[in-house]
């Protein structure tokens, strides 16, 4: 956190952090963290109190997990699963509501106490549709597992065998808590966007497109095994993408019709007809 209040901390991170391994990506991101702290400076003070904020709750809670697991990340119990997404996800729906309210004419105080009580929900939402399509992914290349072990052993498995084809439908059993949370927190989620005052239309926007995405693939994980095989993963079809993309755009400004469109697409897969 040092990079926050100097400069000269920023500046030689990368050069202290050149032995940093894993995804391209991320390691290109630590490289630059010099150029990240720069372009932070530039921000207005209230935006830069908000960012710190919110970056602080999340490493002090990521420092909590890697110092518990050292070794790969393997939670325990659901509630540990909750505090965990709290931390990578909870805080990125503060961090979003609070730069609503401090940017947004339109997010004022009442819409921002409103908007206070559903954010978590909106980033753990999103977080346990992404942890429950990549099992094996997480498994496999990030040596972590986020399906606790307790709910593993109530059915029979255990981490050890979470991609073990003899103990698939165990694994699977196991998993339903985690669809009910995700499923729980969308709903939560949902009422977090319709929040939101049709005049923000950016921020609606923002809101309702991973909205949309995470409805699909929840929508697809309750009736798949893919994510508990080796290599598995579950995914929406491009044409859904797409026709999601179309009709969440046009329906964004309507409370009624996103709450239309959010019920279509957990029928079952949408598809305009155009994109055939």
């Amino acid at each position: 956190m040092e990079c926050f209040d100097y400069s000269t901390a920023a500046n030689t991170f990368p050069s202290l952090a050149g032995h940093v391994s894993g995804d391209a990506a991320h390691v290109r991101l630590v490289h630059n963290t010099d150029l990240v702290f720069t372009v932070f400076r530039i921000l207005p003070g209230p935006t830069q109190q908000i960012v710190r904020r919110w970056v602080d709750e999340m490493v002090r809670g990521m420092q909590k997990f890697v110092g518990l697991y050292p070794h790969g990340i393997r939670i325990q119990t659901l509630s540990e699963y909750g505090d965990y997404c709290y931390y990578v996800a909870g805080t990125v729906g503060h961090l979003l509501t609070d730069l609503w309210h401090e940017h947004s004419p339109n997010v004022g105080k009442s819409e921002y106490e409103h908007l206070l009580k559903k954010c978590e929900a909106f980033g753990e939402a999103l977080q346990t549709v992404n942890i429950l399509k990549d099992i094996a992914w997480d498994v496999e290349h990030e040596n972590a597992i986020y399906i606790p072990e307790q709910s593993l052993m109530t059915h029979g498995s255990s981490q050890k065998n979470l991609l073990s084809p003899a103990r698939v439908n165990q694994n699977r059993a196991a998993l339903d808590s985690l669809i009910e949370l995700a499923r729980s927190d969308l709903d939560d989620s949902l009422e977090y966007l319709l929040l939101i005052p049709r005049l923000a239309v950016p921020i609606r926007l923002f809101c309702i497109l991973p909205l949309l995405f995470a409805h699909a693939t929840l929508r697809e994980l309750e009736n798949s095994t893919a994510m508990l095989q080796s290599g598995g993963s579950v995914k929406i079809s491009r044409d859904e993408v797409k026709s999601l993309i179309l009709a969440g755009c046009v329906s964004v400004l309507s409370n009624r019709g996103v709450r239309r469109l959010t019920k279509r697409v957990q029928r079952g897969p949408f598809v305009l007809g155009t994109l055939h």
